[in-house]
């Protein structure tokens, strides 16, 4: 029991320990973000309202400077340490700006390079401040979705794709003032940092306040209130972290997100996508279906018909003759037969119609060379478009297993989440009350969200095979992710070299009856 109480006692304090790590870089991250957005119009002000010759600086402007001027090194470092890797760099963009700020204050309030320099360096400082505040901004999607499992959908506009990559970032590059998000990015910096600021100031000025308006006016040094704070500061800062970083993502949340109007874009260039996708999708289906019937049904049921002409010729002359051509007439009925069986299961099964999604991935199991795990279950029937989009996925995902994965065992896991509402404006990545720290996400993910659905039908396909699956290498998992994007459905595939590869299907959908259709074993 003691080592229980341990274990969770070490647990909470190593998750109050991180979590005061990501707030500290959040307020580092805001106050400089800030000051690299400001820097412009700060030596503007220098110029116009600052003193010509600068003041011999004292202690505290010397002071305030070292502590400016370290800051974009400060968010480096903190922007590393919490998983940006080599985004971290993005960081240089922002000193610039606060080492200009930083001159500003040495020099007491005079324009560090004369008026006319910092006239001139106003506007470029301005313009970079703009570019670093859309790295502050990607920086807090990327923070907040570590710390809550929860991303914040990008609100940028698309841009077209095609060319050199120079010129993509020329395009991107040129539709950035056109762009609300731009300016909603440059508002956040500058509100968070001005936050972050006040609330610093506020803090500082607590002591002084309690000794000047305390019981019996100044009745303890301030010095000692200090010390006291000084000392009581950890425990605050791990008690404090969560709330501040709850604070501050529904701060970014609503500032960060996508507005109404670019959620709207965003949904009609993906319904644009996929109607394509699907259009391109049915007239390769019917040509596969068209040339199966010409080259298979279509030539041997001409070869019976003329094995019955010449039968009909010999019926007068030879009748012996017949009966080898009335077995060969069989058995090409036969195999006729089974060719339209077998495109009729291609278009769309039997034993899908008659018993359901999770007996015909059974059943499908059964025809695979491996053993298969199955377990889960459905408590209904999906639409029926959606049935046969899940069915065909998973039978792409078993295709790229028998022959890429040389796995010795499959897992397959279905199952219906009711209590799962999927939104564009909220993608939980359905990991809601997942602790991201002790449970990373497993993947990539392809294709959209889902727009809102009663539920959602998560399928799991899980080899122990190699390795290595990767979308961009092939065209069987992009045909999967259309065939499931045009149900706002989306694959998450974890693949790493030497396995196991998981492949993670998931469409938003309702189940239509309370029948029962599940199975569990080995097959």
């Amino acid at each position: 029991m003691s080592a229980v109480i341990v274990t969770r006692a070490a647990t909470r304090t190593g998750r109050a320990l991180v979590d005061s790590v990501r707030a500290l870089y959040a307020v580092v991250l805001a106050v400089t973000g800030a000051v690299a957005v400001v820097a412009g119009p700060v030596l503007v002000l220098a110029a116009l309202l600052g003193p010509v010759d600068s003041p011999e600086p004292d202690r505290l402007r010397a002071l305030t400077g070292v502590f400016l001027a370290v800051l974009p090194v400060a968010v480096w470092v903190l922007s590393w340490g919490t998983g940006a890797a080599g985004r971290a760099a993005g960081a240089a963009l922002l000193a610039p700006g606060v080492l200009a700020v930083t001159a500003t204050v040495v020099y007491g309030g005079a324009a560090p390079s004369g008026r006319s320099g910092a006239l001139l360096l106003a506007l470029p400082l301005l313009m970079l401040g703009v570019i670093a505040a859309r790295w502050v901004a990607v920086e807090t999607r990327r923070l907040v979705g570590r710390w809550s499992g929860a991303a914040i959908t990008s609100p940028y506009r698309p841009t077209a794709a095609g060319g050199p990559r120079w010129r993509q970032l020329w395009r991107q590059a040129g539709g950035w003032p056109g762009d609300p998000a731009t300016w909603r990015d440059t508002a956040w910096a500058v509100l968070s940092g001005s936050m972050a600021l006040l609330a610093a100031i506020v803090l500082l000025l607590i002591p002084v306040l309690v000794q000047v308006f305390g019981r019996g006016g100044p009745f303890i040094s301030p010095m000692a209130l200090y010390l006291l704070a000084l000392w009581l500061a950890p425990l605050v800062v791990l008690w404090a972290a969560r709330p501040v970083l709850a604070g501050y993502e529904r701060a970014a949340r609503a500032l960060l997100g996508e507005s109404r109007r670019v959620e709207l874009a965003l949904q009609v260039s993906h319904l644009a996508r996929t109607r394509a996708d699907t259009i391109d999708a049915g007239a390769a289906e019917l040509r596969r279906i068209e040339r199966d019937l010409h080259d298979g049904a279509q030539a041997r049921l001409v070869a019976l018909g003329m094995l019955l002409s010449v039968a009909e010729q010999l019926l007068d002359h030879d009748p012996q003759a017949i009966r080898p051509l009335l077995a060969e007439a069989r058995t090409s009925s036969a195999k006729a037969l089974g060719e339209l069986r077998d495109l009729v299961r291609g278009i769309h099964p039997p034993v899908l119609a008659d018993r359901g999604l999770a007996d015909a991935l059974r059943a499908m199991a059964l025809d695979l060379p491996l053993p298969v795990r199955f377990t889960g279950g459905l408590s209904g029937r999906p639409p029926a478009p959606v049935e046969s989009a899940a069915y065909f996925a998973v039978s792409e995902l078993l295709a790229n297993v028998v022959k890429h994965a040389a796995a010795g065992l499959v897992w397959i896991e279905i199952g219906h989440d009711t209590a799962h509402h999927r939104g564009r404006d909220q993608h939980h990545h359905d990991r809601h009350h997942r602790d991201p720290e002790h449970e990373p996400a497993t993947g990539h993910r392809l294709g959209h969200a889902g727009a809102g659905a009663e539920g959602l039908l998560r399928i799991t396909v899980t080899d122990d095979g190699r390795g290595g699956a990767d979308s961009s290498q092939g065209t069987g998992l992009r045909g999967t992710e259309r065939r499931l994007a045009a149900f706002d459905g989306v694959l998450a595939i974890s693949s790493p070299p030497g396995g196991p590869t998981i492949a993670q299907l998931e469409i938003p959908c309702a189940l239509s009856s309370p029948k029962t259709s599940s199975s569990s074993g080995t097959v």
